[in-house]
């Protein structure tokens, strides 16, 4: 899948052929993305602060946009058993979203990032991860509580991946460093 800033989307297969269609988000810029588990569906987050739920079978977007973020999203994340989206924006917020009503679950988390630019799951749900222009990397609990601040960074973080069992995170920031964390 790919998403472009004139607001299209579309699927390719891996001889780099597009698969179906090409779709439009209400002709926004879409500047994130994520597959979900189960490869059926995907997430995409616009300029405009919107998300949009797409069924990757059939071709076209699920419902109306979910609306919530003031800026920009940034980055998305669907927990492992594809019950929840996580979504990070330059309002510095995480919203999680249910994927089968596009209605928010819990309350916004105002991070203290400033931007967020990664978001994550932990490989069982229980958590996630985020970080963003205050080069911290937060892990928060699936209720949304602050569970543990990492720093280690000198710049934004942006990107941000757990080891399968869960016991390290991986980070990556502006000023092109990686970091492991355990």
């Amino acid at each position: 899948m790919s998403a472009s800033e004139d607001g299209s989307i579309r699927q390719w297969i891996s001889d780099g052929k597009p698969v179906g269609e090409l779709r439009r988000s209400d002709g926004k810029g879409v500047g994130s993305m994520a597959v979900c588990p189960d490869e059926t569906m995907v997430v995409s987050g616009s300029a405009d602060g919107r998300l949009r739920l797409w069924n990757v079978k059939e071709g076209g977007a699920v419902g109306d946009p979910w609306e919530g973020h003031s800026a920009p999203v940034r980055c998305l994340d669907c927990s492992p058993n594809t019950r929840e989206i996580a979504s990070g924006s330059q309002d510095g917020t995480i919203r999680r979203w249910n994927p089968n009503t596009g209605r928010q679950i819990a309350p916004p988390i105002e991070t203290g990032h400033g931007r967020v630019h990664a978001v994550k799951y932990s490989p069982r749900g229980d958590q996630f991860a985020s970080g963003g222009d205050d080069n911290v990397i937060r892990v928060w609990s699936k209720a949304g509580k602050l569970l543990i601040e990492i720093k280690g960074h000198d710049n934004s973080m942006h990107s941000l991946c757990w080891s399968k069992d869960g016991a390290s995170i991986f980070s990556g920031s502006a000023r092109c460093s990686s970091r492991s964390y355990q």
